[in-house]
């Protein structure tokens, strides 16, 4: 997709963090932004602050784990600008699970397939028809991680179980729309910056935001247990540097990736390719995973 200037994006999950990085990035290009999340003060904020920066940019409180809010924000980005040609169905949230896999209450799992899995399921179906019927050009990009393809935290089962059906999903959408020939398109983002860092979104506030319907014995409270301080800690215990990542150079990647129709929307890391050989010989040789033992940490470079 090219020409950006006067096409609509809409992205999810995007009152703070990533997504907001995407919308902020995409509205600096001349894009009509409709920025959508859950948390609607903090959406009311962002959407404020760009708007007053001059950009063009709408917020529609979303909840992505509903398909009939999804199809509210499609019907409201069409009735503001008549057309929509990128979707990043970006929002996400880790569950705050405690303990062993075994050992992960059932509502941990099923907020975040219903955020994590349905909120992305709900954005194809909700978008794609309507910018297929369109006739193109269109971009569909989901965010996924590191985690849920070439690098799996095998300690934090909830959130890499989701993100790994995010590239699948992704990877099946891109297949149908190509066989189609459609002049449609889909990408997956790993965020990943080209200086590294720990990306401080808002994945290191599990139990953020959770609704009732999720809620367990013991949880996070509203407004998030601190997984920062404790992550911090562990890298430092293992000897790794400590900085954090400028979370436009995600939106910087992210913008390059679809402007050249790639697939992978990530950049090339030594660190990266040693896990997905690692996988890959553990697949074709049968043998044990021990890759996942040397896994730790978000996006922190080695040393």
């Amino acid at each position: 997709m090219q020409d950006l200037p006067g096409k609509v994006a809409v992205v999810t999950g995007g009152a703070a963090g990533i997504g907001r990085a995407l919308g902020e990035r995409f509205a600096t290009e001349g894009m009509k932004v409709v920025l959508a999340d859950i948390d609607e003060p903090v959406l009311e904020v962002t959407v404020k602050e760009l708007q007053d920066r001059g950009l063009d940019v709408i917020g529609v409180p979303t909840d992505t784990s509903r398909y009939e809010s999804v199809e509210h924000l499609r019907d409201a980005t069409l009735e503001q600008y008549g057309a929509v040609h990128l979707v990043c169905n970006n929002a996400g949230i880790p569950s705050g699970s405690d303990g062993n896999l075994w050992e992960h209450h059932l509502n941990d799992w099923r907020w975040a397939v219903d955020v994590n899995v349905f909120g992305v399921i709900h954005g194809i179906n909700a978008f794609v028809p309507t910018l297929l019927e369109q006739g193109g050009p269109g971009h569909v990009v989901n965010t996924s991680s590191s985690n849920g393809a070439f690098y799996p935290l095998y300690n934090s089962a909830v959130y890499t179980t989701t993100k790994a059906a995010v590239t699948t999903i992704t990877e099946c959408l891109w297949g149908q729309l190509r066989s189609l020939g459609a002049p449609v398109t889909a990408s997956v983002l790993l965020p990943s910056t080209r200086t590294g860092g720990i990306l401080n979104t808002g994945i290191f506030r599990p139990g953020r935001n959770r609704p009732e319907k999720y809620s367990r014995p013991g949880q996070p409270p509203p407004e998030g247990r601190d997984a920062l301080t404790p992550t911090i800690d562990s890298l430092k215990a293992a000897g790794e540097e400590i900085k954090f990542a400028d979370l436009s150079e995600v939106a910087d990647v992210a913008l390059e990736g679809i402007l050249e129709d790639r697939f992978w929307l990530t950049l090339p890391s030594e660190r990266s390719a040693e896990m997905i050989d690692a996988r890959a010989a553990s697949m074709r040789d049968r043998t044990p995973p021990d890759y996942l033992l040397a896994a730790s940490g978000w996006n922190v470079p080695k040393k």
